[in-house]
């Protein structure tokens, strides 16, 4: 299997779904939109894009099977599994807020090998290939050289529905919010890990995601010159329950401040 040539033709894919997207948010009505649980919403968007989505994947590499967000499952026999979010960032979507985009990724057993994250608004595609390094619309991509958190622009996102952690969480980030260059909450995971992969943002750090909220962005930013692990220090088996992604430097530090904050 050519990476190189399957990354490109999931790029494709994307581009395809995410011009999509934005046509219909041009138009879209927030009275269409579905609650899937508490502050959890989707779309007929959402649908149609993963629809779309998996017919050009099923033709990409027919023997894979599927783990999306929406309404596609895993499917298949073999080692190969398409991990996608067809729309991440549904609530910004909804009220008409940018950014939103595609993400999708291919996992190898328990392994990223392939991954693609679409900025729908901006037109800025980002993508991996195990070995093969990080780009941007074609331009290779770095993480970015700040060696200290208090130097660092720091990528969040809020809990929305699970917030049993959520006086660690604010104490970590009233911690944050002092000893850091800033702290910024896009809206979407793909998008976070994708600035830290291209050095816009030093460091992204949440909790209670899923796969495919991550997987393609996990692989973004480790062909960057990246880490990502749990908060832990975990590098294997990132689901997204617990992620820290940055551009390496300053890991270690991120570490003890959740081991302070946030510890098991």
């Amino acid at each position: 299997m050519n990476l190189r040539i399957l990354t490109g033709k999931v790029a494709e894919t994307a581009a395809k779904a995410g011009r999509f997207i934005l046509r219909e948010s041009e138009k879209f009505d927030i009275s269409l939109t579905e609650r899937k649980g508490r502050n959890d919403f989707v779309s007929y968007v959402d649908r149609e894009a993963e629809r779309l989505i998996a017919g050009e994947l099923g033709r990409i590499l027919p023997e894979a099977g599927f783990l999306a967000e929406e309404e596609t499952r895993y499917s298949g026999s073999g080692r190969y599994i398409w991990v996608v979010d067809p729309l991440d960032g549904t609530t910004n979507f909804i009220h008409g807020l940018h950014p939103f985009s595609v993400s999708i990724a291919l996992q190898d057993g328990d392994e990223i090998i392939s991954g693609v994250v679409y900025e729908v608004s901006g037109n800025e595609i980002f993508t991996a290939w195990k070995g093969g390094g990080a780009w941007l619309n074609g331009r290779r991509i770095t993480v970015s050289g700040t060696s200290s958190l208090s130097g660092s622009l720091v990528a969040t996102g809020f809990p929305y529905k699970d917030f049993g952690r959520l006086k660690s969480y604010l104490s970590c980030l009233g911690y944050l919010m002092e000893n850091t260059h800033g702290i910024r909450r896009m809206g979407s995971a793909a998008i976070d890990l994708a600035y830290v992969a291209c050095g816009r943002f030093d460091l992204f750090f949440e909790y209670n995601l899923n796969p495919w909220d991550v997987s393609a962005g996990t692989l973004l930013v480790r062909e960057a010159g990246g880490t990502v692990t749990d908060f832990s220090g975990n590098e294997r088996n990132i689901t997204g329950k617990e992620i820290i992604a940055s551009n390496s430097k300053v890991h270690s530090e991120m570490l003890r401040i959740m081991n302070k904050f946030m510890p098991q």
